[in-house]
């Protein structure tokens, strides 16, 4: 991956000016970590090439518009953009459902938070992805991206209130998934 700023700019420099290496160099440096980034959004791995392809052209097509503001910057603008398709292929297909509780999904969840300690990253992961996709969605949005409960809303129009309600769903269902594996492995 890119790790000096100079050579982070130059690069940035070389694609505003076509120069089809150094978007080839942008796609490899970045293209694994965006996948993980979508992978947490979408079930699919056809749908997550598709929108990973989307979201570099999407990049390419505005990387004149991008702002350079330092080390960090460009990763973050290109997860934006990523976590931006991501969510507008689950809302164009009406993947995006948010779950109202159930029988098996109690109104009171415990306030712990997931301990991740001592646990692989893909196991982790895959966690993450079993979550209903309201409650990965906004899991994934406040955790990760660290949105607030009323930019979630904002972002997928629900009530502020649905977005904390999900979240802490999500991390009961988490909570338990944790302490499973962590039984089992003992």
């Amino acid at each position: 991956m890119v790790k000096e700023e100079g050579s982070e700019q130059e690069l940035l420099q070389k694609i505003r000016c076509g120069d089809i290496k150094a978007m080839k160099e942008l796609y490899n440096n970045y293209s694994g970590y965006l996948t993980a980034v979508c992978s947490r959004y979408i079930d699919s791995n056809d749908d997550v090439r598709d929108i990973l392809q989307e979201s570099f052209i999407k990049i390419y097509n505005n990387i004149n518009k991008f702002e350079y503001r330092g080390n960090g910057a460009l990763k973050a603008w290109m997860t934006r953009i990523t976590v931006n398709e991501s969510l507008k292929q689950l809302k164009s297909n009406e993947q995006l459902e948010l779950i109202k509780p159930t029988w098996d999904l109690p109104d009171v969840i415990e306030d712990d938070d997931p301990d991740f300690d001592d646990m692989p990253s893909s196991v982790i992961l895959d966690m993450i992805r079993s979550l209903p996709q309201g409650y990965r969605t906004v899991f994934n949005l406040y955790v990760f991206e660290e949105k607030s409960h009323k930019e979630i809303a904002s972002i997928l129009r629900i009530a502020e209130s649905s977005s904390a309600s999900q979240f802490h769903r999500a991390k009961g269902i988490l909570v338990r998934k944790i302490r499973e594996y962590k039984s089992i492995q003992r």
